[in-house]
């Protein structure tokens, strides 16, 4: 669980130093993510893809709209309908955050921390727990790897 908990936080973290230079969050770059991937999603879809209230929906999506990142459009066979779209500016933000969320996976695959010859997590074959290892910064794996020892010697006792 720890090393999910250290993979996620170092995966989304490259996005949030991006997101951060314009002012958004990751509520922001979720909605982006989405409405970027499948163009003309409705809002009722993203809130079913998002499991979030419309009220926080409404407040990220306001940002985005006003800052030229998505243009929301009427439905054609449903007046009612809200259907999102990037703008070219959100194509391109959406862009480079999947780039660098895309090279920190790519890195961990081809990383060899991800298959030790020994002393991994599983005594060397490709496994969750390696590939998750491998997400995490390099510099920052010693003391990840320090953490779960000092649990499992705890458990153990």
């Amino acid at each position: 669980m720890e090393l999910l908990f250290f993979a996620y936080r170092d995966f989304v973290g490259d996005p949030d130093r991006i997101l951060a230079q314009y002012g958004f969050g990751r509520a922001h770059h979720r909605v982006l993510h989405f409405v970027d991937r499948y163009p003309g999603l409705t809002i009722a879809e993203l809130l079913d893809i998002l499991r979030i209230t419309k009220q926080s929906l409404n407040r990220v999506l306001k940002d985005l709209i006003e800052q030229d990142y998505i243009v929301q459009k009427t439905g054609t066979s449903d007046r009612r309908q809200r259907l999102l779209f990037c703008t070219d500016r959100g194509t391109a933000l959406a862009g480079d955050l999947i780039r660098v969320q895309t090279h920190r996976v790519t890195r961990a695959l081809a990383d060899p921390a991800a298959v030790p010859a020994e002393g991994g997590l599983d005594g060397g074959a490709i496994s969750a727990q390696n590939f998750l290892l491998a997400m995490i910064e390099p510099e920052e794996r010693a003391a990840v790897r320090r953490l779960m020892a000092r649990r499992a010697r705890s458990v153990a006792r």
